[in-house]
């Protein structure tokens, strides 16, 4: 597969499908959806990792068992066995057919055709890091940490020097020249801001970035509206009329990854505007 690397040197912008693509009765982060985010032209899905008190990883966003389980018990306090009996709901409130898969289904049916996401990747990186290099998928996945993970970071050089890495910051990086002295394969930032004028949130911050031969990645989701990770430069906007103070945004500041819930529409947008190749 092609690297992160060269995807985004081909296309100018790289899509990824936020927990691939959901809606109607369909489910985010089931098969179903990363299929979903294929068909529609996606360049990466993101996944998020739960882990069972059992130990077996499934591919769920921690803590959004009630909303989309309507389970008030955490996959965290279940077994597998009692895992696999749950149900998704659909965008309605209905049950659906759709239950939680494990991962290693998940990144056994996306090998070798859509590079992966891995979320949540703290919480378990040692299992996490075992199943990938099972599976021999080292070069396809990407995983984060937050630039206070300190120990995070350590255990990292140790388990996974090898895998493509990105660090999570707020507002101000402060971390980046020293992960390039760290035993990593640090490839970026994936920065967060609640107001343009925030220092990552510059141009001049994404060309410095590119200088030292790494990437910056943004967002236009919008998970919850109180917590504004892209000032206000979102999906929401976009698919609403404005997309030039969306995604329009993000691509001039010069994000070289954005993560977007409608990758079909964006990747049509950065395409009509020249920031994407076909």
């Amino acid at each position: 597969m092609k690297s992160i690397q060269d995807i985004v040197k081909e296309k100018g912008i790289m899509i990824v499908a936020h927990r691939g693509v959901a809606g109607g009765n369909l489910p985010c982060n089931t098969p179903e959806s990363y299929e979903g985010a294929i068909l529609q032209g996606a360049d990466m899905v993101e996944l998020d990792v739960s882990i069972s008190r059992d130990g077996k990883l499934f591919v769920f966003h921690p803590g959004m068992e009630p909303a989309h389980l309507k389970s008030e018990k955490l996959i965290a306090d279940m077994d597998a066995t009692e895992v696999e009996q749950l149900r998704f709901y659909n965008m309605d409130d209905a049950e659906t057919h759709y239950g939680v898969s494990y991962l290693k289904d998940v990144l056994k049916q996306l090998k070798g055709r859509i590079l992966i996401n891995i979320d949540k990747y703290w919480t378990c990186m040692e299992e996490i890091t075992a199943l990938v290099r099972e599976l021999g998928m080292e070069q396809q996945v990407l995983v984060k940490l937050f630039a206070d993970q300190t120990e995070e970071i350590e255990k990292m050089e140790q388990v996974a020097p090898d895998i493509p890495f990105m660090v999570l910051v707020k507002h101000t990086d402060e971390i980046t020249d020293t992960l390039l002295q760290k035993n990593v394969n640090y490839i970026g930032t994936e920065v967060l801001f609640e107001t343009d004028t925030a220092p990552v949130a510059s141009k001049e911050y994404v060309e410095e970035m590119h200088k030292k031969g790494l990437l910056v990645w943004m967002n236009a989701i919008v998970y919850n509206e109180k917590d504004v990770i892209s000032g206000g430069h979102t999906d929401d906007i976009s698919v609403a009329g404005n997309p030039d103070e969306g995604w329009g945004w993000i691509g001039a500041r010069g994000a070289d990854i954005v993560q977007t819930d409608w990758p079909q529409m964006a990747i049509t947008y950065y395409e009509k505007t020249g920031k994407r190749t076909k």
